[in-house]
């Protein structure tokens, strides 16, 4: 497996290493070879090579299997210069989807307990140009009192994301999907990705499949989340729905992230890069983490490889045992850890599994 790092910015350059900490200790202990390939991007990569993406880093991702990305700050950047941006990794390599789970803990405060939902998000398409367009942008301002904005679906998008929705819900134990949209009122937009979505289901007989307008899900998700199994929607509802799902369980520091396509993946949690409390040694790594456990168990599904599967159920079980010890757990979770007290913490968890 030759897997790229990107530290991202501000509290990256601390989650990042604790991730790929983890990783290495996993893959030891399963015996699973990885080639690492350390990659700037971000500030880093401006500072060294005149762009968030240098095309140094450009160019190496094509030949990896899949890369650890950590936040970036690109709030902060500055507007108006094309080489301070977002680096555009998701549509440049075709990350079509999001996978987003979110999983509540019996010892750690949240809204709801018994939650398990993996939600996955369209990442190409819909109206968030930053992600979807190569040239130009779908929202526009003719004059000071009109902004017109487009929205783009198509049935390749739709049918590849509802796909992946359904090949991870046969992989659970419940093996349901629900394609969260509003057909009803956007006929064609919604109504094609409706379309695909069952298509695909008609493929998966043993996964059990249903429809729900997206404000019915919204509601029901606060009240009854233990309902879900598998949510699939389009690109900004997802982004919605994602952060409800992190509420339920406690917050984004409890929400992993992976990007995939259809033969790269990128390990990257959902959170920001937090610049407030970046160098402190306090930000709560296991969103990080897990999100190159997801990495690992994607690899390991993709191309037939036990290892990667075995190391990632390690990582998995390592992680649930810090958090039900309880001892070495960032303040955010109700403990006095730093960040890599915690990482420390799972490795270990991991080499004596």
């Amino acid at each position: 497996m030759k897997i790229g790092i990107l530290l991202g910015d501000d509290i990256g350059l601390e989650v990042v290493p604790e991730c790929v900490k983890v990783m290495k200790a996993a893959a030891s202990r399963s015996g699973l070879n990885i080639d690492w390939r350390p990659l700037p991007v971000g500030k880093r990569g401006h500072e060294e090579h005149g762009d968030t993406l240098p095309a140094v880093t450009e160019k190496a991702l094509h030949d990896l299997n899949g890369w650890v990305c950590g936040p970036i700050g690109h709030a902060t950047y500055p507007r108006n210069d094309p080489t301070w941006v977002m680096p555009p990794i998701r549509k440049k390599y075709e990350l079509f989807a999001a996978i987003r789970p979110s999983l509540s803990h019996s010892n750690l405060k949240s809204i709801h307990k018994n939650v398990d939902i993996v939600f996955v998000r369209e990442l190409t398409e819909g109206m968030l140009y930053s992600e979807t367009v190569v040239g130009g942008a779908p929202e526009f301002r003719p004059n000071d009192d009109i902004t017109i904005a487009m929205r783009v679906i198509t049935r390749k998008g739709s049918n590849r994301v509802a796909r992946e929705a359904f090949e991870i819900a046969r992989t659970r134990a419940r093996k349901k999907v629900t394609a969260a949209h509003k057909e009803p009122v956007y006929r064609l937009a919604c109504g094609m990705f409706a379309e695909e979505c069952r298509k695909v289901a008609r493929e998966f007989p043993d996964v059990a499949f249903e429809e729900s307008m997206i404000d019915t899900i919204s509601m029901k998700l606060v009240m009854v989340p233990q309902q879900y199994d598998v949510v699939v929607t389009t690109n900004q509802f997802g982004d919605i729905l994602t952060d409800i799902g992190a509420g339920l369980v406690g917050g984004l520091g409890l929400a992993p992230g992976l990007c995939v396509g259809e033969r790269q993946a990128m390990a990257q949690a959902t959170h920001g890069s937090a610049p407030d409390i970046a160098g402190r040694n306090v930000a709560n790594p296991y969103a990080m983490i897990i999100s190159g456990q997801m990495l690992l168990q994607w690899l390991g599904r993709k191309h037939g490889e036990p290892k990667a599967i075995a190391a990632a159920d390690r990582i998995r079980t390592a992680v649930d045992r810090v958090i039900a010890e309880a001892k070495c757990l960032t303040s955010d979770l109700g403990g006095n850890a730093g960040t890599t007290q915690m990482g420390d913490a799972i490795a270990a968890a991991v080499l004596a599994a």
